[in-house]
């Protein structure tokens, strides 16, 4: 049986000794997030707001810490600001995105942001990676944390909504 694209996620995260986990919650990241906060070996921290996770994990940094902020398509906008302070600074920075508004999406209040996320964090000089296929997920990550590392950049993974499924909230009986 071979892996879960999020546990095939997990293992770059210990590969690529990243030990400070930033979310949001959200189901997309739910088995990545599992996974992590499983781990002695690495801290995750629950976020009101995503924001939070660029100043938590650029302390990381400076602490030596590698790090990623897991969130959704939709909290992107609340990161515009928090953002130049890893291009003023020029710090490493990784985001795993799941990304909402796009393939089957019932709620049209997520479009929007959807739509603007890639050119949003673009603009904002971060390099940005798309996953559609599941084996394509781990690789793109790998890549991502090592081009930020390595360079001092900022990267974005996302995470279609074709690869984390289509939320369907359907009432109960």
């Amino acid at each position: 049986m071979s892996k879960s694209w999020p546990d095939s996620l997990f293992d770059v995260l210990l590969r690529q000794k990243v030990r400070q986990i930033a979310y949001v919650p959200d189901a997309g990241h739910s088995r990545l997030i599992d996974l992590c906060t499983a781990n002695p070996d690495m801290e995750t921290t629950v976020l009101t707001t995503e924001e939070d996770g660029i100043a938590l994990l650029s302390g990381a940094w400076l602490g030596g810490d590698r790090g990623v902020l897991l969130m959704q398509s939709s909290g992107v906008g609340n990161c515009v600001n928090m953002l130049s302070l890893l291009e003023n600074c020029r710090m490493p920075f990784v985001s795993l995105i799941t990304m909402r508004g796009e393939w089957g999406e019932f709620n049209p209040w997520q479009a929007p942001m959807g739509l603007a996320t890639p050119d949003v964090l673009t603009r904002m000089n971060v390099q940005v990676h798309r996953v559609d296929e599941p084996d394509l997920a781990a690789p793109t990550l790998e890549a991502a944390i090592a081009q930020s590392y390595d360079g001092m950049l900022a990267s974005a993974v996302l995470l279609s909504q074709r690869l984390i499924g289509r939320k369907d909230f359907e009432a109960e009986d």
